[in-house]
C-alpha cells in the first residue's frame, strides 16, 4: 500500500481507503453486517488502514460496523475519517431530504452544524466506534444556519480535548474553507470526484492544491458506473439511491461503457480491472490524494485495493485523458 500526508499534518492515510457508506445499508439497499465488517478486515490485511465513515450512513451502523471490525486491532495502526453535521434525530438547521431507515421507519435529514450539535455527534462516534478518538473528523455538508466560526470553534475544543486529532470539511467550496482556516487549520476536502464527475478541478482542486490541503476523492467509481458492470436496463434493489441518479440513465450507461471499452485493453495489457485502473487513474490526478472505494464484502475490498499494484505511465494517463475527452464524459 501507499500512504499519503494529510495536508501539512502528520497524519498518513492509505491511498485507497476503505469507504464505508454501502456498508451501512442506508441508500444501498440494505447490506449484510457479517459482510460489512469481513470487506473491512480484509482490506486492512492488504494495507488499507484508512476508513471512512459518518453517523448517517445507517444512522450508526456504519460506525458500529467500523468499530467491530477494528476490534482487536492496535489503535494506531488504523485511521478512522468520520464525519458530524447530518442529523435524522433532531428537526433543526437545514432540512436536506425525506429517507428512511434500514427497517423502513421514515425519517427526515437535517444538515445541521451548531457547536451542542458537534460536541454530542462527536461522543456518540466515540461510544459506536469504540474508541476515544477520531484521527480526522470532518464537516459533511455546508449548511446556512450556523456561522461556519461557530461549528468550528466547537471542533477546536473538541482538538484541544484529545477527542479528535485533526478536522477536515467534504463537500466545501474554496470560500467556504477560507472561512473555516479562521478558526481552526484544515488538514482536507472530501468531495466528489472521478471520471465522469470532475467539476471540482475548476476550483475547488487548484484551492487545495495551493493553500495544501488534501483531496479525499469520493465515489472515484461513480458508484460502481464505472467499473464497467452496470447494463442498460439495469434494476436496483428497492431503496437503493442510484435508480434516481442521472448517472444510471441508460443512455449515460450506454456512453459510459464505451469509453470503458476503450480503455479496457489497457486494464488488460496490466492484469487488472476496469476498477482497478479507474483507482490508479484517480490518485494520479494532480491534486488528489486518496480515493474512497466502497465495498459490501470482502471480494470487493480485496479488488479494490489490490488497485494500488497497478503503476500508470505518464503516456497511459495521457492516453486515458485523450480517450475521456473525446468520449465526452
Amino acid at each position: 500500500m501507499e500512504f499519503r500526508k494529510l495536508g501539512e499534518t502528520d497524519l498518513a492515510v492509505s491511498a485507497i481507503t476503505f469507504g464505508a457508506w454501502a456498508a451501512g445499508g442506508w441508500m444501498w439497499g440494505k447490506t449484510e453486517h457479517n459482510d460489512a465488517v469481513e470487506a473491512i478486515k480484509a482490506a486492512y490485511d492488504l494495507g488499507v488502514t484508512s476508513i471512512d465513515t459518518a453517523p448517517i450512513y445507517g444512522q450508526g451502523t456504519s460506525e458500529e460496523i467500523v468499530g467491530e471490525a477494528i476490534k482487536g486491532i492496535a489503535r494506531d495502526k488504523v485511521q478512522i475519517l468520520t464525519k458530524f453535521g447530518m442529523r435524522w434525530d433532531l428537526a433543526k438547521g437545514d432540512f436536506a431530504f425525506k429517507s428512511q431507515k434500514n427497517n423502513g421507519e421514515p425519517i427526515a435529514i437535517y444538515k445541521y452544524a451548531g457547536k451542542e450539535s458537534v460536541i454530542k455527534e462527536c461522543e456518540d462516534s466515540l461510544k459506536r466506534l469504540g474508541t476515544d478518538y477520531i484521527d480526522l473528523y470532518q464537516i459533511h455538508w455546508p449548511e446556512s444556519t450556523t456561522p461556519i466560526t461557530e461549528t468550528f470553534e466547537a471542533v477546536e475544543r473538541l482538538i484541544e480535548q484529545g477527542k479528535i486529532r485533526y478536522t477536515g470539511v467534504c463537500n466545501y467550496t474554496a470560500a467556504q474553507m477560507a472561512e473555516a482556516e479562521k478558526v481552526v487549520k484544515l488538514a482536507s476536502n472530501q468531495i466528489p470526484f472521478s471520471m465522469v464527475n470532475r467539476d471540482v478541478e475548476k476550483e475547488t482542486v487548484p484551492y487545495c492544491i495551493e493553500h495544501n490541503k488534501s483531496v479525499l476523492a469520493y465515489s472515484p467509481l461513480e458508484r460502481g458506473l464505472l467499473t464497467g458492470k452496470m447494463k442498460p436496463g439495469y434494476q436496483f434493489q428497492e431503496g437503493d439511491h442510484r435508480a434516481q441518479n442521472k448517472f444510471f440513465t441508460d443512455e449515460s450507461i450506454t456512453k459510459t461503457n464505451a469509453f470503458l471499452a476503450k480503455i479496457k485493453p489497457l486494464a488488460d495489457e496490466k492484469g487488472a480491472t476496469l476498477a482497478q485502473l479507474v483507482l490508479r487513474w484517480t490518485i494520479e490526478r494532480p491534486g488528489i490524494t486518496i480515493a474512497l472505494a466502497g465495498a459490501r464484502n470482502a471480494e470487493q475490498s480485496v479488488q479494490n485495493a489490490k488497485a494500488i499494484t497497478i503503476k500508470l505511465t505518464t503516456e497511459e494517463i495521457a492516453f486515458i485523458n485523450k480517450e475521456l475527452e473525446q468520449a465526452g464524459l
